[in-house]
């Protein structure tokens, strides 16, 4: 019998990404908790969604993908192992970078800014307007 409701080869695969990775399973806290949304009596309930904490790293996932608590402990450890992965590789910190400069992006400007960029624009319309040729009108 195994641990989770996939096929044996998925399993394998995920204890092989977890040797890899250097990942033990008893460096894993797993709690169960009531899911919410979607999935009528059965997620109010049973406890399906699971919640991961990766003591050395600390780390934490949680997942209720699915309605089956077997099949989101499988989720919940590739979403882990991918947390994990991220953070080796050093992804970690260029994501928040992204996230960072898209915030900035998208932040309103002053008053002040607002109307000094578009009197730079205005400018630079009028300097490109000055160099069309005249008419023959």
């Amino acid at each position: 019998m195994s641990a989770f409701p996939v096929s044996p080869e998925k399993e394998t695969q995920l204890t092989q990404r977890m040797a890899a990775l250097g990942v033990r399973e008893a460096d894993i806290d797993e709690t169960f908790v009531r899911s919410g949304g979607h999935g009528g009596q059965n997620v109010n309930k049973t406890s399906t969604c699971v919640m991961l904490l990766h003591r050395p790293t600390g780390l934490q996932v949680k997942c209720q993908a699915t309605r089956q608590q077997g099949l989101n402990r499988f989720i919940a450890r590739r979403l882990l192992l991918d947390k994990i992965e991220a953070l080796r590789r050093g992804y970690v910190a260029a994501q928040r970078a992204e996230i960072e400069k898209i915030r900035r992006q998208k932040r309103r400007r002053s008053r002040r800014a607002k109307n000094r960029m578009l009197a730079d624009k205005s400018h630079h319309a009028d300097k490109k307007e000055s160099r069309r040729p005249v008419g023959m009108d």
